[in-house]
Order: structure tokens, then sequence, then C-alpha cells
């Protein structure tokens, strides 16, 4: 038997939720809470598998990060997924979930690569933050997706199954159904999405593809929690170098492919192998001593991360279908190329 009941909750928390890069903080979201007895034919049963089958408006992912996290307890305490669930055990499950109530539709222009009734493929611009968040109430992703589809305000984050940084350009798919939206979480869990990444970095390629897989752990930093970094006990973090052009006797064109999707992966696992990225402005490295004028001028001038998410594929919720895209790299990296490449 599942019994239910949720209740405004005002207080900052962070979010549980798989794969989602980062902790995103709302000013309002809901506890819910859900409880459930074993009965005679679950006994036996895994708790993550048992959590799964009765609380099914959330998805495997999720309910991982709420046991791992100790939000989904058993007779009051913590277990592991596989623990094997007992006769009359209590499972409950006590979350937090965002809610977009507060939340408002603005009429923002957003690039839309491809939609259909299930997903929305998305090129976000630089400067544009994908979720509200403390000092980003407004102009977020979140916001034009509520104006542009009024239906995806049901949705936990309006759709959104993954996230790029506010100054990172390219590519996102949106869910327009919860069914969707939980597909594309599971696919993302067990890799079925690929994420392809272009960026502009110190080094030359032969030093870079030295290191083409970086197997690195990835945690908040010791001392500045607002930075992530290579740390020991960190979540799994692995980055793959497809490729590396020179572009400069100095700095290269990378294709980076992610194969887990940690919060400013990319940046801090070339920061930290020596190969920081052109424009950084938390993992950057300064720019290297005796370039002539013009190509010292453009690098100086390059105010974001020179990262761009130019490749996207996944598995079409509905009709199985492998879709791909691909966005081109934007103006500003194509100049900032075209002036390192000249002599």
């Amino acid at each position: 038997m599942t019994t239910h009941s949720t209740e405004q909750d005002t207080m900052p928390d962070s979010h549980i939720d798989g794969e989602f890069d980062e902790e995103l903080n709302t000013s309002a979201k809901n506890t819910v809470n859900l409880t459930h007895q074993v009965t005679d034919d679950e006994v036996g049963t895994r708790l993550d598998k048992l959590a799964s089958m009765v609380f099914e408006d959330f998805s495997r992912v999720q309910l991982q990060g709420f046991i791992e996290g100790g939000a989904l307890t058993v007779n009051g305490a913590a277990q592991k997924p596989k623990y094997r669930v007992k006769l009359s055990d209590e499972i409950r499950l006590c979350a937090v979930i965002e809610d977009h109530s507060e939340d408002l539709p603005e009429n923002i222009d957003i690039d839309v690569i491809y939609e259909d009734d299930d997903v929305v493929v998305i090129n976000k611009p630089a400067g544009m933050v994908v979720h509200p968040g403390a000092g980003n109430r407004t102009g977020t992703l979140v916001n034009a997706l509520l104006y542009h589809y009024p239906d995806s305000a049901h949705l936990p984050r309006a759709g959104l199954v993954h996230r790029i940084d506010k100054e990172t350009t390219g590519l996102l798919v949106v869910a327009r159904t919860k069914t969707a939206q939980m597909n594309l979480t599971e696919q993302l869990k067990d890799k079925s999405v690929y994420r392809h990444y272009q960026c502009i970095c110190q080094g030359v390629p032969s030093d870079i593809l030295r290191h083409s897989v970086i197997d690195l752990p990835i945690a908040r930093h010791p001392t500045q929690r607002t930075k992530m970094a290579v740390r020991d006990g960190g979540r799994n973090a692995v980055t793959h170098i497809m490729k590396a052009t020179s572009i400069h006797e100095r700095y290269s064109l990378l294709d980076v492919r992610l194969e887990t999707g940690r919060t400013h992966q990319i940046r801090v696992h070339l920061s930290h192998l020596g190969f920081a990225l052109v424009g950084d402005p938390v993992y950057g490295a300064p720019i290297k001593s005796g370039l002539d004028k013009t190509h010292l001028e453009a690098l100086k001038s390059f105010n974001r991360q020179a990262l761009h998410a130019y490749k996207l594929g996944f598995i079409h919720p509905t009709t199985g279908e492998q879709m791909a895209f691909n966005a081109p790299l934007p103006d500003d990296m194509q100049t900032l190329i075209e002036v390192l490449s000249e002599d």
C-alpha cells in the first residue's frame, strides 16, 4: 500500500536527480512524502527495483539518487540499492522536487533545430542561463520554454534533461512529455545519448593526444565551493579527446566526447592536465607570452570559455529512431580560429 502527500517548501536545498550536471536552486520546491509497506509477493525484491515499481512518477535514475542520498529509506534507515526487502518493511520517500509555479513564461527567442510532439532540440547561445536560480530568475532557457511550449509547465525543469553552462554554446535536447523526459534521462544513464564538443585550448596536438581518454574523478573544490576539481573520492568522470587540430603553434581545436556528465567536466579535466580552454574565467590559465599583437588581442578579447556543444545524438523516446544533430561553430569561435591560424 502506497500513500503520499505534498507540501510547499521554500527553504533552499540540493536537488538529487541523476545525470543533471549541476545543483539547481529554486525559490519554491515541493516536498513529496511517499510510503509503501512491503507485501507478501514483494518479499525478497531488491529495493531499487521495488521502488521503481511503486513510485512510478520517478525514473530509475532519480530513485537511485534518492536511495544513495538517504531520501528513500527502509524503516527509517538508509539501505543499499541491492537490499532485499522483508515483509512489512516500510519504504519511505521524502524528497524535494522543483515547482515551476513561480517561473514566468518570457517571450525570448530560441534557436530550435528540431521539434516534434515529444522532443525539442535547441542551439543555445552564449550568455543564456539554462535554469532559473539565485540571481537568474528571468531570461533563462526555462523561461523561454514556458512561453513557447506552455504544456512544459507541468514537467520537472520544464522538460530539461541536461544542461550546459551559461557561456557555453550549443545543443540541448528538451522533453515535451513526462514519458519522453524519463526515457531520455535513462538514456543519459546508460550512455545512449552522445554529446560531442569543440573547444579551443592551450597546447599542441601531440601533447594533448597523449591523454585521449581522461578518466579522473571530479568533486567540489575543497576551499572554493563554486569550483570543481579533480579529487580522489570524487564522482567518476570520463572524457574522450577524439581529435586535436593545430590552429597555432601554441593552441589547438579539439573534438571532445563526454562519456559522463559532471559539472564543468571538460573545463576541469583539460585545465588539470595543462590544456586550459581559451577565455575560461574560472579554470583558465594566463595567455602565453611571446605572441604577436594580433593574436594577443584576439585572445584577450575572447571573454568566455571557447566551448561549443556541436553534436548531439539520442534514441527517439517514442519512435526508437536514432536521432543526430549538428550545430556549426558560433561566429566568435570561428573568428578566433581564423585569427590564430594567420601567420
